[in-house]
């Protein structure tokens, strides 16, 4: 198994030196790949305060890739790894191979976190995880090329195109031939499933499913959205859009060529870092809207921490996750980050608020974020999202028409959700 996991993750796996060797016992962790630096800060703290020893895994850049490796772990019951990371969608996938955590993590600290998020981890009247950050998709642009232009942040989908395209056309003639109006994630991926799932929910198209599981997909506002974004490419996004995943979207934002960009909240950190072409020229929003009178909503996504049921160590495992989804660390990636914290108490940190001061506005976007439809799929949220994406980057690349697309999409995904 530990073979496994180095080959199918592509992992390499870090040993953090005891303070204390001689009552050191270890365990392992995942981390995702875009945080894996503060995990490692994070755990060397722990380290150094408990004498213990962690193996710190880094996930797959595409989150989509480490599910087939969690799967293949719990299918063979592995003790390899003890703290798992856990993305919001995977909570019903999962639940059967996460370790109730009620009487190891205290109510205090349970509750010390938004309610919304703590809420979300209880499945079947158990605790199966904790919240680590809460993100949201937010609207990231250049501060300084609006104030040029005499712009303001865009409050609808429709103001949002035109203002890319004015502002592109007039750098390039200006001498940045490079830039492009609009940065966001056109890739075949999960996260095609957030973006599109924003431009749909927003112009009141709903979430793909309803509450009970009905599908809903196929409506006059899904095609007005999915139009939309389809006229984005080659006009205000380059073509390569179509393979962006977050980071490379980021790339293209952050290497000053792109006007703006839809990502999660942790680019305000990297665009801000030291030296970087962007620091100081970055503004912040909610997304726009699809038709006024529609909320904002940005696609949530909270990240959690759980311990795998087949831990051999499932109480020391508990006391790296409770450090990990503490105050303490979490006001640290804030900080050095610009990860979204879950502790409700750090949205009033002078600290915290001095480094992402856009968080105010953050916290109201959470609450009109919108959630993927992984509650009412269960374990087949995996087959009914791959469907969607797949519908999704087909019509966005233009190979057929919208509304077919739709009435097509809407039956294959009646079926995913009566899959067994």
């Amino acid at each position: 198994m530990k073979h496994m996991l180095k080959t199918l993750a592509g992992m390499t796996v870090f040993a953090v030196a005891s303070a204390f060797p001689a009552k050191a016992d270890t365990v392992s962790m995942f981390c995702s790949a875009t945080d894996y630096e503060l995990c490692e800060k994070a755990v060397q703290k722990w380290t150094n305060d408990t004498g213990h020893e962690v193996k710190l895994n880094r996930m797959p850049q595409n989150l989509d890739d480490a599910i087939p490796i969690y799967q293949q772990l719990f299918a063979a019951q592995s003790s390899d790894m003890d703290v798992l990371y856990i993305d919001v969608i995977w909570l019903g996938m999962f639940k059967d191979h996460l370790l109730d955590l009620t009487s190891l993590v205290p109510e205090n600290e349970v509750t010390a976190h938004f309610a919304s998020a703590a809420d979300a981890a209880r499945l079947d009247g158990k605790l199966l995880s904790m919240p680590f950050y809460i993100d949201t998709g937010l609207m990231f642009y250049r501060k300084d090329l609006l104030e040029k232009y005499g712009k303001q942040p865009p409050k609808t989908w429709d103001e949002l195109t035109a203002t890319a395209k004015e502002i592109q056309d007039a750098e390039r003639k200006a001498g940045s031939p490079d830039i492009w109006g609009y940065s966001w994630q056109g890739r075949s991926y999960e996260g095609l499933t957030c973006d599109a799932l924003e431009w749909i929910a927003s112009a009141g198209g709903g979430t793909i499913l309803s509450g009970d599981g009905e599908v809903t997909i196929n409506n006059p506002q899904t095609e007005a959205a999915l139009t939309r974004a389809r006229g984005w490419i080659g006009t205000i996004s380059p073509e390569g859009v179509l393979n962006y995943d977050e980071e490379n979207s980021r790339a293209l934002f952050e290497s000053g060529n792109a006007v703006f960009h839809r990502n999660w909240p942790y680019v305000w950190g990297t665009s801000q870092a030291e030296g970087g072409k962007l620091v100081g020229k970055v503004g912040v929003s909610a997304l726009p809207v699809g038709a006024e009178g529609q909320k904002s909503s940005g696609a949530l996504g909270t990240a959690y921490l759980g311990v795998s049921k087949y831990s051999k160590k499932p109480e020391l495992a508990a006391e790296l996750l409770r450090y990990m989804v503490g105050a303490e660390d979490q006001k640290m990636r804030a900080i050095e980050g610009g990860y979204n914290p879950t502790v409700e108490a750090l949205y009033e940190d002078a600290d915290v608020l001095a480094k992402i001061p856009f968080l105010g506005m953050a916290k109201a976007a959470f609450e009109e974020s919108v959630a993927r439809p992984s509650a009412a799929t269960g374990k087949n949220y995996n087959r009914v999202s791959r469907t969607f994406y797949r519908a999704v980057h087909d019509i966005i690349s233009g190979k057929d028409d919208v509304a077919k697309e739709l009435a097509d999409l809407e039956r294959r995904l009646e079926r995913d959700v009566k899959a067994k």
